[in-house]
């Protein structure tokens, strides 16, 4: 179930075409060796891999840019390479990618990191590292600082990534980001170090939750063990926030003082999680660039997770990929917001001890009008969750006639769950939403103000225990009822003359 309350991704989406990210970090070589195996070696009890293909692409800090690519937006890459063949390959990939500028430091005789992965049918073999580990001179951190500062002035947003090759010294970060802070840029951070007092100052910081465990020396198993062990590492290394990927368990989101948000994981199948983490930060800078807040980037980032995992190789998530896994979340999390009342019982209970204030409504709302939406929008206003009850096909009847509902008890109920002011549908059977209201004590009663508060339904219970009852404005002109009649009477010359002609 999707924990945002309101996302507008359209006009996120549209702001991606127009934003500029800084990726910086440690920049990489990924070769794939694809082939197949069919026999043991006779020198060695080892597979032997018959080359069929190989493929290089940009990996590390190039894996960021190439995903902030895909998405629409422009990435500027600042890295640093050695002066071997390899750097060179390194530079045309980059120039080759229509929406990368690469900013490449030269550091004469350093290694440039190469990472060659062996695959046989779509399974990884073994993998070899040909890197050094030694932080940059100073001469070349000064460039790297002196780029950034460049660069900065027309970044909408930096991601920092960081895999312990030697670019981001303590120095390096310390200046990107308090030169993005002093210019008002969001910073992005992939951490790979135990020690994450270098990152404090930055937007939000990616770890895994493995590396979270072993940052604030806490297990990181349960929902609540990572809020914990994030807010313990917030508070000791000077974090605002922490977006913690948690593999099959999906992405917790903490800022302090703010109730965690956990996204559930979207990923289907998982073949291959190379890269990964670069797709989440990069979808999480670009989404902060287009001017979306922390919690719809964290929920597009782990969408754009789930994907990427689900193909082989070090993969990227492009616009319209991440559309259509967007829309699928929100269709799956409307669905999971339609709740037995025994199952909204333990959501309420959730709430409750998030301190929420819990609303209720409820009604037929047969054919959905703009008197439902102004009811709802008010209602929504009145408490922090709102569940609606929603009478069921064979309740209506009773209350309408024989010919009502128009739709089906699921359509009304998809319709309502899908409304971003309603946080959960409860469907009862009864004529009255008595029994509703008693298992879930609602902390506030919301109805029209064509009734009085003597006359709704529950109010005396609600009022009975401490609870509040609201009237909310009634939108004229507007009614199921009104709607069912005026297409009645359309469809009445029709008929008549349908009648006409067969006399005829």
């Amino acid at each position: 179930m999707s924990v945002i309350r309101e996302l507008h991704p359209q006009s996120i989406f549209d702001g991606f075409h127009g934003a500029r990210v800084l990726c910086v970090g440690d920049i990489m070589l990924d070769q794939f060796v694809y082939g197949g195996v069919d026999r043991v070696s006779a020198e060695a009890p080892v597979q032997v891999l018959h080359v069929s293909s190989k493929r290089a692409m940009l990996g590390g800090v190039g894996n960021v840019g190439r995903n902030v690519g895909a998405l629409g937006a422009h990435a500027v890459i600042v890295a640093v390479t050695g002066d071997g063949p390899a750097a060179g390959q390194i530079a045309d990939l980059i120039r080759s990618e229509e929406r990368l500028t690469p900013r490449l430091i030269v550091e004469a005789g350093r290694p440039s990191t190469v990472k060659t992965r062996y695959i046989a049918e779509g399974q990884q073999l073994l993998r070899a590292d040909d890197e050094t580990t030694e932080p940059i001179s100073g001469e070349t951190a000064e460039r790297v600082l002196a780029t950034i500062r460049a660069e900065l002035r027309e970044a909408d947003a930096m991601v920092l990534s960081d895999y312990m090759k030697g670019v981001l010294t303590d120095d390096v970060l310390e200046f990107a980001i308090a030169e993005a802070k002093a210019a008002g840029v969001p910073v992005v951070a992939d951490p790979k170090r135990h020690d994450l007092a270098a990152y404090s100052g930055v937007t939000i910081l990616k770890p895994n939750k493995a590396e979270l465990a072993a940052a604030a020396r806490l297990p990181c198993g349960t929902d609540s063990e990572v809020e914990e062990a994030a807010r313990h590492a917030m508070s000791e290394f000077g974090i605002d926030a922490m977006m913690v990927s948690r593999s099959e368990q999906g992405m917790t989101l903490v800022r302090r003082d703010v109730e965690p948000l956990h996204f559930p994981a979207k990923a289907l199948e998982v073949f291959d999680v190379s890269g990964a983490g670069d797709t989440v930060v990069a979808t999480t800078a670009v989404a902060l660039a287009a001017g979306a807040d922390l919690d719809s980037a964290t929920e597009l980032a782990n969408v754009a997770g789930g994907i990427v995992v689900g193909k082989v190789g070090t993969a990227v998530v492009d616009g319209d990929e991440l559309a259509r896994g967007l829309r699928a979340t929100v269709a799956s999390s409307t669905e999971a917001k339609i709740m037995s009342p025994e199952s909204a019982l333990d959501v309420v209970d959730r709430w409750r001890k998030q301190g929420h204030k819990v609303g209720f409504s409820n009604g037929c709302f047969d054919l959905l009008h703009p008197g439902h939406v102004s009811l709802l929008t008010e209602a929504a206003a009145a408490c922090d969750r709102l569940i609606v009850g929603l009478n069921s096909d064979a309740s209506v009847r009773r209350l309408k006639g024989e010919f009502r509902p128009v739709q089906y008890e699921t359509a009304r109920a998809i319709v309502l769950a899908s409304l971003s002011m309603v946080d959960m549908v409860v469907i009862f059977s009864d004529d009255t939403p008595i029994r509703l209201i008693q298992l879930l004590t609602p902390d506030v009663l919301i109805k029209g103000a064509d009734y009085t508060v003597d006359e709704i339904v529950g109010a005396e219970i609600v009022q009975g225990y401490g609870g509040e009852v609201k009237l909310a404005s009634i939108l004229p002109g507007h009614s199921s009822t009104g709607v069912i009649e005026k297409m009645s009477k359309r469809d009445a010359p029709s008929s008549a003359r349908r009648r006409a002609l067969r006399a005829t």
